[in-house]
């Protein structure tokens, strides 16, 4: 994506301003509301200004989605649409594709999944076998997808198949706009250990895309993939989440919130009781929460867990910092190479050394967990409270981030290679056709 219009005054914000004042009214339907958020260009900001954006960078665009929740407005539709789709279709799309796709995510009306890992290819994505074979101007899918975060709410998903099994292995892949709501689509939520089922598993049975829903060039989708990526990666590394002011309305036809009004599914501003400032009102460690804990449970006298809260302190800090300096650099018209990389590869050693360190000050009190809300209520009067629930929450969700968008060995190869130099393993299986590569088993 390329940014347009870098600016960081204040007229793009007294701009917003206005046009809430304006066009804000809780009485539209969901729809409605996200039709005119969307082809305003408030929804997807980053966005360049000819694909239903404004060209901001990530920091104004995170100020623009504040503003819209503090006005009491309904935020943009949060998901894969904006995050991922519009991005990598506004950077490899045909105008046709981008008028139709990207407008369909920045305005809700359609909801994505991304139909990349298989059971087979996960950290070797390169290695999917998913077929796709063409039959005048469609191409006819088999095969199977697994780790479809939202697949059962969506309406579109991102494709990646194989569509010339005589190329070597990153040159025979294509990447399709592809319609989930068809027959010979079969999907399959996935249970977590977590007690939800954010991801699915997704079979497909001679399923239909048409050649005009190809995004890029035929056999060029790894291009276009590391696009999408690429932009998973730096959303993880910032930390990840939805917009503000987003409170449950889903993008798509399947939730069925389009009809909704929209008012309703603005988050209220609660009043929340302010906490003690530290002495000398020095602001509060990016840690506060495992620091707060580990006093209750009289763990702050203990060499080893200060020094781990020291070190989570670091980790957060630089996070924050690298976003900083990755800002300034992109506003002054340059970039780092490898950020999206270290930022994930950062996130992912902060959320495990934050596991480790919760489970450590808890003691016997992290075993005390509950999916259900009816339980997590008991729980939050036991020692820790609700910190102490949200501590077993995020150690059982933190094996996730170090796996998908690519692991964290992924990431150390990517670094290596294409920002220090360093050789590729050696072999020459990068020049083999895929139908010839070995296989497990």
């Amino acid at each position: 994506m390329t940014i347009t219009d870098v600016r960081s005054d204040t007229t793009v914000f007294d701009e917003l301003q206005s046009w809430l004042e304006e066009h804000w009214d809780p009485d539209l339907t969901v729809g409605e509301w996200w039709e005119r958020l969307g082809t305003a260009g408030w929804a997807a900001p980053m966005l360049p200004k000819d694909a239903y954006g404004r060209g901001l960078n990530r920091a104004d665009s995170m100020r623009v989605a504040a503003t819209i929740a503090k006005f009491g407005a309904l935020g943009a539709p949060a998901g894969m649409g904006i995050g991922l789709v519009s991005p990598t279709i506004a950077t490899h799309g045909t105008k046709e594709q981008i008028d139709l796709y990207v407008r369909e995510a920045v305005t809700g009306k359609k909801g994505w999944c991304q139909l990349f890992s298989e059971p087979g290819a996960g950290s070797d994505l390169a290695g999917l076998s998913t077929k796709a074979v063409k039959h005048d101007d469609t191409w006819i899918i088999n095969g199977q997808k697994v780790w479809t975060s939202g697949g059962n709410h969506a309406d579109l998903g991102m494709l990646l198949a194989r569509t010339d099994p005589e190329a070597p292995k990153h040159q025979g892949i294509s990447w399709f706009a592809f319609d989930m709501l068809q027959p010979g689509v079969e999907i399959r939520p996935l249970r977590e250990m977590t007690g939800n089922a954010m991801f699915c598993e997704v079979f497909f049975t001679d399923a239909q895309v048409s050649d005009d829903a190809r995004i890029g060039e035929l056999n060029n989708g790894w291009k276009v993939a590391n696009t999408t990526l690429m932009h998973e990666r730096s959303g993880m590394g910032a930390g990840g989440g939805g917009a503000a002011g987003y409170f449950g309305a889903r993008a798509g036809t399947k939730p069925g919130h389009l009809d909704k009004r929209a008012g309703d599914f603005v988050q209220k501003p609660t009043r929340r009781r302010s906490a003690p400032k530290p002495a000398g009102g020095k602001p509060q460690s990016p840690a506060q929460q495992l620091i707060d804990l580990a006093k209750e449970f009289g763990k702050n006298s203990d060499p080893v867990v200060r020094q781990d809260l020291a070190k989570l302190h670091i980790y957060r800090e630089l996070s924050r910092l690298t976003t900083e300096r990755h800002k300034q650099t992109r506003a002054s018209g340059g970039d780092i190479p490898g950020v999206a990389n270290f930022g994930k590869l950062h996130m992912a050693h902060s959320i495990r050394l934050s596991r480790d360190l919760g489970m450590q000050i808890l003691g016997p009190r992290g075993l005390l967990h509950s999916h259900e809300a009816e339980g997590r209520e008991m729980l939050a009067h036991e020692p820790g409270g609700e910190s102490a629930n949200a501590v077993t929450a995020a150690t059982l969700g933190a094996q996730a981030l170090p796996i998908y968008g690519g692991t964290d060995q992924i990431q150390m190869n990517i670094i290596g290679e294409r920002v220090l130099g360093l050789p590729k393993d050696p072999g020459d299986l990068a020049n083999v056709p895929f139908k010839d590569l070995p296989r497990n088993g």
